[in-house]
């Protein structure tokens, strides 16, 4: 079945580019990303297990990853962008055992883009990549509200004078039953986004406000895992957007449908170069017309600063701090909501956060934290050779309270996972060197390594997983490969 599929996808290739050979009408550009590397852990989620303990982690996986990318461009105005993709998947299992392999190849980006005749208004409809502004992309990553990944969507960017930029649109996150529901009578499945950002330029100055709603159907599947790690970190829609009762056996949602909304407002400062400061403020808020034990809404801010001017390395330090649960669980969430962020400062090891290689972060969560991270980055001695030298320290805003309840109602590693949602009265730090050799210009020999160190709250979590983590720190090796055409 695999062989077929292949061969299939050959002769598609091949009969759109000879078609666009002929006619000369379209030309096709491919571009790709392949990975291939091997996880060793100790001790990963602190413990060595799973959220919920029922499973231990392999001291060694070995993954492979790919992205094929190709854009048919008609002309500057008009072209479709197809992405495949072989996603995270380990030797052995999967599309890579010894006989029958299932087959895991999937459609990642499918969208069309062109420009309104006559104008610079730009429309982008379908499957892309998706990103809410952040300060400082190299140094924040991405936002912590949506951010690193993609959706089916369709936004319209029009460009004004000076500089400026209007996006909008519209985006499906979630139709559960797609065109048909359970039963004759219509049913809330769904959950759509809408957006704006609209940034701001000035002179060593870049100011981006933005806003999103969201409308959440009460019967959405919401137990979809998110991030690059959920295999560790049982993270999901569900337990990025509710709070902990609104997840508990029983528990239902007055409302059909709960509007969600979040403003935030990007900052960053050029003029002073070599120095340069970034700053994002966001609050977010859902289900206020619902039950109290339904609602959530919370603030998240980050300051950030480097210094680009020295020769062999760019220093830089963030500090974030995030609103946390109170001690109660039935007057809802005090947590911002999100979708799926992948923020982390100078790529630490603690927060999913774009590392090179899948499955190889801490996972923690920056809703409920505060803390702070200094890296050295781009370090370069050697030509083709840089390295990445980063610390991080955070500690909990989170009611102890609020957590053991939350295990209460839900079980623990459920909702709340130790080492990803922090108390108040505990703290974690990760130390992570990265190291990037390029072979070739586009092959390039990647090592990551990181050692994360937690000190837990036994009357929360139990002395099963507390005493567990107690018994040595977390430590990554990855060491693979990557390769660019």
């Amino acid at each position: 079945m695999m062989k077929r599929l292949v061969s299939m996808a050959l002769i598609a290739a091949f009969v759109a580019c000879s078609a666009a050979a002929a006619f000369g009408a379209t030309s096709v550009k491919v571009a790709g990303d392949a990975r291939i590397w091997g996880n060793s852990w100790t001790r990963i989620n602190y413990t060595g297990w799973n959220a919920r303990g029922t499973t231990t982690g392999d001291p060694l996986t070995i993954w492979e990853r790919y992205r094929l990318r190709t854009d048919f461009i008609a002309n500057g105005n008009l072209k479709f962008r197809a992405g495949i993709r072989v996603n995270n998947r380990a030797w052995g299992n999967d599309t890579f055992t010894v006989d029958n392999p299932s087959v895991a190849i999937d459609v990642y980006q499918a969208y069309l883009q062109f420009k309104c005749p006559g104008s610079d208004v730009e429309f982008t409809i379908g499957l892309q990549d998706v990103d809410l502004p952040v300060s400082a992309p190299g140094l924040l990553n991405s936002s912590p509200v949506f951010g690193g990944t993609r959706a089916a969507a369709a936004l319209v960017t029009i460009p004004g004078g000076a500089g400026l930029k209007l996006t909008g649109g519209f985006i499906r996150f979630l139709d559960t039953n797609k065109d048909f529901d359970t039963t004759t009578t219509q049913v809330a499945d769904e959950f759509d986004g809408y957006l704006m950002t609209l940034p701001i330029p000035l002179d060593g100055f870049l100011a981006t406000p933005w806003a999103m709603l969201g409308v959440t159907g009460r019967n959405a599947n919401y137990a979809v895992p998110v991030g690059n790690t959920p295999r560790s970190t049982n993270q999901s829609l569900a337990t990025n957007l509710f709070p902990a009762a609104s997840l508990a056996p029983g528990a239902t949602f007055r409302n059909a449908q709960n509007l969600y909304w979040w403003a935030g407002a990007s900052v960053a400062l050029t003029s002073a170069d070599p120095f340069k400061f970034y700053a994002d403020l966001i609050y977010g808020q859902g289900n206020a017309g619902d039950r109290k034990a339904n609602r959530r809404g919370g603030l998240f801010l980050d300051v950030a600063a480097e210094y680009t001017n020295l020769l062999y390395f760019t220093p830089q330090a963030a500090f974030w701090y995030s609103t946390g649960e109170d001690g109660s669980t039935t007057n809802g969430s005090e947590r911002m909501p999100s979708v799926v962020g992948s923020w982390g400062p100078s790529t630490s090891f603690l927060f999913d956060s774009s590392q090179a290689f899948g499955e190889g972060s801490m996972g923690l969560n920056p809703m409920g934290s505060a803390g702070f991270a200094l890296s050295l980055n781009a370090i370069s001695f050697l030509q083709s050779m840089i390295h990445r030298l980063t610390f991080a320290y955070a500690w909990g805003t989170n009611s102890p309270r609020a957590l053991r309840n939350a295990n209460l109602l839900t079980g623990v590693g459920t909702y709340a996972q130790m080492g990803r949602d922090l108390t108040a009265n505990e703290h974690v730090m990760g130390l992570n060197f990265d190291t990037r050799y390029d072979l070739y210009g586009n092959l390039a020999l990647i090592a990551e390594t990181g050692w994360a160190h937690g000190q837990f709250q036994q009357s929360v979590w139990g002395h099963r997983f507390v005493n567990q983590a107690r018994n040595g720190d977390a430590w990554k090796v990855a060491f693979g490969l990557q390769y660019t055409f």
